[in-house]
């Protein structure tokens, strides 16, 4: 049984497999190009990054923003057996190819982590605990069978019952009714000081919406795209499927409410 732990990202144990692995374009949120399989310019020999306390401002928002889901410790250090990718070149594509696979897989098993906690999905827990089961044995497969999963039909069963979790989750609130309509855009939207407890915000585009006052409790934010969103004296408490990365790539202050699992970043005003 994988703990919130072993599903957030412990950097000093995996090879930076995101820096290397992952390609990124040349945009807002990065400021050159890198192709997949090619390490970063700013990645030092020791996995560490020589830019990691200053990427906001050296124009990597998609480093802050990205999370692993503890996905790279566990292919670094379990899958691969401690064995990094500059000491072994015949594994290295391997590697690089497992690891995002393994990063979906983790992702998913945050969500349905959360999901087994809340009393509203007690009466289907144990599909829950199944699929969180076979999700585990999926990540525990050797590196050739992980890179034969069908994750969009895994994602696709996942899905199921991640949207049954959400619907009893919110159910009181969505009783009264609706503030944002579904096909709303919500891009720099003004929401502030809005009731917006049981809202379902799953995939919506809230880069620099102002959520600043509002009530957030029991929202759905699974998916959500909050880059540069205002939550200044926002309230989360309860949220769903919140991320660290979501709340890296937002605003806030001291005020902030957010879940007790997750941790205010270090950009976010304190004064």
């Amino acid at each position: 049984m994988k703990t919130m732990h072993d599903l957030k990202s412990d950097c000093k144990n995996c090879f930076a497999l995101c820096c290397v692995a992952l390609p990124f374009g040349k945009s807002n949120d990065f400021p050159f190009h890198k192709n997949s399989g090619e390490a970063c310019r700013n990645l030092c020999s020791n996995n560490l990054c020589s830019v990691h306390d200053q990427l906001r401002e050296n124009g990597f928002n998609g480093c802050v923003t990205y999370e692993c889901f503890g996905a790279g410790q566990h292919v670094s250090q379990t899958i691969y057996k401690g064995k990094d990718w500059r000491e072994n070149s015949d594994h290295a594509g391997e590697m690089f190819a497992v690891f995002p696979v393994v990063q979906q897989l983790h992702e998913m098993l945050w969500y349905l982590k959360q999901a087994m906690t809340l009393k509203e999905t007690q009466s289907f827990h144990d599909s829950l605990q199944n699929i969180y089961d076979d999700t585990v044995k999926l990540t525990e497969k050797d590196p050739k069978e992980i890179l034969e999963i069908d994750i969009a039909e895994h994602r696709m069963n996942v899905n199921v019952l991640l949207k049954e979790t959400s619907k009893l989750y919110r159910n009181g609130m969505m009783n009264k009714g609706k503030k944002i309509n579904d096909n709303t855009d919500l891009i720099a939207a003004n929401l502030k000081g809005l009731d917006l407890q049981g809202e379902d915000f799953r995939g919506k585009l809230l880069i620099a919406a102002n959520l600043s006052d509002s009530d957030l409790r029991k929202t759905d934010f699974i998916g959500a795209d909050l880059r540069d969103a205002q939550l200044y004296r926002a309230n989360l408490t309860g949220a769903l499927f919140l991320t660290q990365s979501q709340l890296n790539s937002a605003k806030g202050d001291m005020y902030t409410k957010i879940p007790s699992y997750l941790e205010k970043p270090s950009h976010w005003r304190y004064k």
